[in-house]
């Protein structure tokens, strides 16, 4: 953001905020308080905040069960047989995908692993799945068990690449070596999109490109890029991709997840996966006969039956996102997080360095800072002063200014508080 003369003071936030055509996205957000005060929330990268049309939107589904019972499936206000569909039209424009490529169910992790069940197929000379260094817990759990239920020992079959000597993040090319050294044994390239500890983003193009020269499938999970950051995963010819709604996606805890199947995927009803009533052909689904027939898109690994009041709340704020658009967040979102960076380079008080990339184009909302000593003391006094972020081992403070619901003046009275920590 060096095109920008940016300013360290209150007057230049405030003017900043006049000029953003989203500010008034943020009032159809509920803050919590502290001390009487809102405080600042920089953790929609961790859980985004309830929009104030959830509370009716959950009224109307209660209404549709006090008066319709079963028969809010056919009827009522929004029929529930039909309610995942509502969120594919807003899903697929975020994610640069075709409606029947996308749909919501399950929660994250099991996405993962039903989709894996689908793309990774081991054989005795390709067995190997190649993953960053450093993925979230969960997606290195998934892996393990994975390759550990086709017989495989994950020392073998998972390939890590880690960030250089004395670098935290990595090199796109150390990845694509990565790939073309494995070419011959690899069977499947499972990426995060964005690394969740120091908010990298991952060049998913050129990562899809090689494992696909190398003859694998690729797959991203999308936890911390879908709702942050624009994609566009069906020109990309990402092969699936999954993600959680609760973070950028404000769908509240545990709220339904996603996923993406290419539609060259997505129409093959050969192709080998866990079936389930909700997935099944919806021309024979209700004669319940045997036979499993999945329906000829990205639904079709669907397994039960929607989950009318866990994708409520993912309705309402897609009904945003769509209003806003992903060009524009995006847009902000650079800015915003450009002025945080200024800002924090203007506190030389406070040991810690930035760890997320100074590219804008390889970062989305999250700055990560690493403290190298007290980081959890820090933390603790920045919740004190009333400012959500979280932490994570070792050291690292992760701010993100979500840029639906977070203002320039946050960022500026972020700074003005840790001013004080100096």
């Amino acid at each position: 953001m060096t095109a920008f003369a940016h300013q360290a003071n209150a007057g230049y936030a405030r003017e900043l905020d006049v000029a953003d055509s989203l500010a008034p996205f943020r009032s159809q957000f509920i803050f919590p308080e502290q001390h009487g005060r809102p405080v600042i929330y920089f953790c929609g990268n961790s859980l985004g905040l309830q929009p104030v049309q959830v509370r009716s939107a959950i009224d109307t589904e209660l209404q549709s069960w006090a008066q319709h019972a079963v028969g809010g499936y056919f009827g009522g206000t929004h029929p529930w047989l039909y309610y995942a569909d509502y969120c594919k039209p807003a899903l697929a424009t975020i994610v640069g995908a075709q409606q029947h490529e996308v749909t919501v169910m399950n929660a994250l992790t099991v996405n993962l692993h039903l989709l894996m069940l689908s793309f990774y197929k081991p054989t005795a000379s390709r067995f190997k799945i190649l993953m960053e260094a450093g993925a979230f817990p969960s997606d290195q759990y998934a892996v393990e068990t994975q390759v550990r239920h086709y017989g495989f020992d994950p020392a073998d079959a998972i390939v890590e690449v880690a960030p250089r000597p004395g670098e935290k993040c990595l090199h796109t090319a150390d990845i694509i070596a990565a790939i073309e050294q494995n070419a011959d044994a690899l069977a499947l390239v499972m990426f995060s999109g964005m690394n969740y500890y120091t908010g990298q983003l991952f060049d998913m193009p050129a990562i899809t490109a090689a494992g696909h020269a190398a003859g694998a499938f690729v797959g991203f999970d999308l936890a911390h890029v879908v709702g942050n950051v624009p994609t566009q995963l069906h020109d990309w010819q990402a092969d699936f991709a999954a993600w959680c709604s609760y973070k950028y996606l404000n769908a509240g805890p545990g709220a339904v997840g996603g996923v993406f199947v290419h539609e060259k995927h997505a129409a093959n009803v050969h192709l080998g996966r866990l079936g389930g009533w909700w997935g099944n052909d919806e021309k024979t689904r209700f004669k319940m006969e045997k036979g499993f027939v999945p329906k000829a898109d990205a639904s079709g690994w669907c397994l039960s039956t929607s989950q009318v009041f866990n994708t409520v709340a993912l309705k309402a704020s897609l009904q945003l996102f769509e209003a806003a658009g992903m060009e524009a967040l995006r847009k902000k979102s650079l800015l915003l997080t450009g002025y945080l960076e200024y800002l924090l380079q203007q506190l030389p008080g406070l040991a810690f360095e930035i760890i997320t990339p100074a590219d804008p184009q390889q970062r989305g909302a999250q700055l990560s800072l690493y403290f190298h000593q007290q980081g959890r003391a820090i933390h603790d006094r920045m919740i004190d002063a009333g400012i959500v972020v979280d932490y994570r081992e070792p050291g690292v403070i992760r701010v993100a200014p979500a840029p639906l619901y977070c203002s320039f003046s946050d960022v500026f009275k972020f700074y003005e508080i840790l001013k004080t920590f100096s």
